[in-house]
């Protein structure tokens, strides 16, 4: 489900020529959820965070998030970051006393249960739960992999959980955490308008989100099902429950078989 944008957002209205740093003072907020994100491309924050809703919350001091240059903590006159991975091969991995020391200040700043994570491919698939659980603690320090990876000792020493939008590869993991970081903001009080619209939402149950339909009640020859116009809340709610278990079925046979495991049901007993 898409959020839609707001025009007045907070304090100040966002524009795409707001300067991304306005947006990310040096001002401590104390007791806010925190993201801080190790980088090698601390420009490309907030980027759409800075935007719509996640962006007024941002204005509106109800997150907060901090960059860390990987660059900065660099070996060397040229900042070396990466080096050729042991044992051969193509690529530059990135070096683990390099990423320890922006790891490290990350760690110091951090205050309460803030998990570690890694941008990876071959991590922990991201899910509406792992962002509800996120959304719970006091904040994230995520740390964007790059090249052919991370120094495995890097992990070991931090304990980093590796996580993955999905089964592909990307060039690193900003895009990644990004999306990772709105997910989990759009869960916290106050950033969504109705916050009812968190819990309706795909994969908020387990299930895809039913059909939405708006005016006009007939468009180009096609009719909003006449049960979401009857008034008749029950109805509704059955109509909406059995499309999101028909879509699920239909589209993420997984997410299907999950869903019959917790209601205790084999597949067989459950009617579309």
């Amino acid at each position: 489900m898409t959020d839609l944008p707001s025009r007045a957002l907070g304090r100040k209205s966002v524009r795409p020529s707001v300067v991304p740093r306005d947006l990310m003072g040096e001002e401590e907020l104390a007791g806010v959820w925190t993201a801080q994100v190790v980088t090698l491309l601390p420009e490309a924050f907030p980027g759409v965070l800075g935007l719509s809703l996640t962006g007024r919350a941002l204005q509106e001091g109800l997150w907060q998030l901090r960059t860390l240059d990987l660059r900065e903590f660099g070996e060397g006159r040229h900042r070396n970051v990466d080096d050729t991975p042991a044992g051969g091969g193509a690529g530059m991995v990135l070096r683990a006393d390099v990423g320890a020391k922006a790891l490290a200040q990350a760690v110091s700043r951090a205050r309460g249960d803030v998990p570690r994570l890694l941008l990876s491919p071959r991590g922990r698939r991201f899910d509406q739960a792992m962002a509800r659980d996120l959304a719970s603690r006091d904040g994230v320090i995520l740390f964007c992999g790059r090249f052919e990876g991370v120094d495995e000792r890097l992990i070991e020493q931090f304990q980093l959980t590796e996580v993955s939008l999905g089964d592909f590869v990307m060039t690193g993991g900003e895009i990644a955490a990004q999306a990772l970081i709105d997910a989990t903001v759009r869960l916290m009080p106050r950033v969504l308008g109705n916050q009812h619209s968190a819990e309706d939402e795909s994969f908020s149950s387990g299930l895809l989100e039913y059909p939405q339909y708006t005016k006009p009640a007939v468009w180009e020859g096609r009719a909003i099902p006449e049960v979401l116009l009857s008034g008749h809340h029950a109805n509704i709610a059955a109509w909406r429950q059995s499309q999101s278990e028909r879509l699920t079925k239909e589209r993420r046979p997984d997410l299907w078989r999950d869903h019959l495991t917790r209601s205790g049901l084999p597949d067989e007993d459950r009617e579309l």
